[in-house]
């Protein structure tokens, strides 16, 4: 039983890893094209994978220490990703009010390439047997990012066909209020492994 707890253990160190390692790299992907493109989609995604490189850093941490500490650290990662889609609406409000000029074929690009490594980091993190609360977080996030990627695709088109900004400003507003309900759904996931935790030691 060990030896299975052990094996199981060390895949999924494995996986956070690779999925830690591909966050970080799209991330700084997402910022650079942002930047470059005028883009509040392509950058509300750039600071949201950024927030799940923390998370899941947060679980690889986790995985070494006992139940109470993984509980804390899924609910930190639903508050932060509360936080992260705050601050998404704001950068939204700035650029509805100040103005900007996306560019639709660099977020056509960045979104399908970030769609292809999310995929892999949901498939790769789906696979793993048994997730705890914080792996179910994690999951929640790399599935909240694999929709928002789909959602910039067809804003890109969009922006290059009427030559508005409205459709990055949408994509950014769902962003926001898919990572609300994803952060509220991790906070809920936690309650209810806390009052879990409390029968069985009652």
């Amino acid at each position: 039983m060990s030896v299975n707890n052990d094996t199981a253990s060390a895949q999924e160190r494995h996986t956070l890893w690779i999925v830690l390692l591909l966050n970080a790299a799209i991330a700084a992907g997402f910022f650079v094209s942002g930047l470059f493109a005028d883009s509040s989609a392509l950058i509300a995604n750039g600071v949201d994978n950024l927030s799940d490189t923390a998370v899941y850093a947060l679980s690889l941490v986790a995985l070494s220490h006992g139940k109470t500490w993984k509980t804390r650290a899924a609910m930190v990662s639903g508050i932060m990703l509360l936080i992260f889609a705050g601050g998404i609406l704001l950068d939204v409000g700035r650029r509805y009010i100040q103005g900007s000029e996306p560019i639709g074929p660099t977020m056509m690009v960045m979104s399908a390439i970030a769609g292809v490594v999310n995929y892999w980091c949901l498939r790769l993190l789906q696979r793993l047997k048994d997730p705890d609360v914080n792996l179910r977080a994690a999951t929640t996030f790399s599935f909240n990012d694999f929709i928002s990627n789909g959602g910039i695709l067809i804003a890109g088109g969009l922006v290059l066909w009427l030559g508005s900004n409205w459709p990055d400003l949408l994509v950014g507003l769902a962003t926001a209020i898919i990572a609300i309900k994803g952060g509220f759904e991790i906070l809920r996931d936690t309650r209810a492994e806390i009052k879990k935790s409390e029968r069985r030691s009652s």
